[in-house]
């Protein structure tokens, strides 16, 4: 399905000048983000408001998810400054709310916990005011891993399921939908207060049933921000989008996950893990 419906013209105000000083500051600290490397739709956007999510540990992942546009292969070795320059860069960009992501690194011992929470604390040492959510990988399922990571101040844990379980062999098949839902379970259990947060994609050939199976799932180890978007595919070489679904669907199915337990639901076509991050927690801090 090549084909794309009307309403995935997307119209935003953007801010040439902020998107300029956003993509330089980048480019001068040699860093990089999920928004250029996996060819977000929202780039521009979030640019313009001279916000960005921060990938850690280099542009390239030791998995290849076949929806993901990030390049896979070998990374190199960490860039032990890397912290320091993220929260360098985060300053000059004024941020009060930071979202960090990572490529997945199987070939560190810890998955790159250390280096998550190293970033976190060097972020909060310079902006102590800050608000920090990491979309982190499964660690391999690594609990050790886990507990390093939320040694650090971090506000919100996000990780997401991506896809239906049925899918993984075939979208994430160097995943495992358990480990996946596991990571979020355990998080509860170390961190009880921590923000937990999760997100998929519809148009990868799931059913009704199987996404309320997910909603479940995810509604029964406590998680409080959920996130659902449309797949689109960034390259010919991705898996191919089975479906797109109008703004009406994406309302019912946002309805389905409301009758759930989450605390706040975001869903439409263009939302994406960090897509108004900000926003959402201020709403639950709100309502608490």
């Amino acid at each position: 399905m090549d084909k794309k419906p009307r309403w995935l013209r997307k119209k935003v105000s953007l801010n040439s000048k902020n998107i300029n000083e956003v993509k330089n500051i980048l480019n001068n600290s040699n860093l990089h983000t999920v928004c250029q490397s996996a060819k977000c739709p929202n780039i521009f956007e979030c640019f313009s408001k001279k916000t960005a999510t921060f990938m850690l540990m280099g542009d390239i992942c030791t998995r290849n998810c076949a929806f993901c546009g990030v390049e896979s292969g070998n990374p190199k070795s960490l860039d032990r400054e890397e912290p320091g320059k993220i929260a360098e860069a985060v300053k000059k960009m004024g941020l009060k709310y930071i979202v960090l992501t990572s490529v997945t690194r199987d070939d560190l011992d810890d998955g790159g916990a250390r280096h998550f929470a190293s970033t976190v604390t060097e972020i909060k040492r310079v902006i102590p005011e800050s608000k920090i959510e990491c979309l982190i990988p499964d660690f391999k399922g690594r609990i050790e891993s886990l507990k390093i990571f939320l040694r650090c101040d971090v506000d919100v844990l996000n990780h997401n399921l991506e896809t239906v379980k049925r899918n993984y062999p075939s979208v994430r098949k160097n995943a495992n939908y358990e480990v996946s839902i596991n990571i979020l379970k355990c998080a509860k259990e170390i961190k009880p207060k921590i923000i937990t947060k999760s997100g998929f994609m519809l148009g990868l050939g799931e059913n009704r049933n199987e996404i309320i199976k997910l909603l479940s799932d995810l509604d029964g180890v406590n998680c409080d921000i959920l996130t659902i978007g449309q797949y689109l595919r960034p390259a010919a070489d991705n898996i191919s989008v089975k479906k797109y679904y109008t703004p009406e669907e994406f309302d019912e199915i946002k309805s389905t996950a409301q009758s759930f337990k989450f605390k706040e639901v975001v869903s439409g076509i263009f939302v994406r893990s960090s897509y108004h991050a900000a926003e959402t927690l201020e709403k639950i801090e709100a309502g608490a």
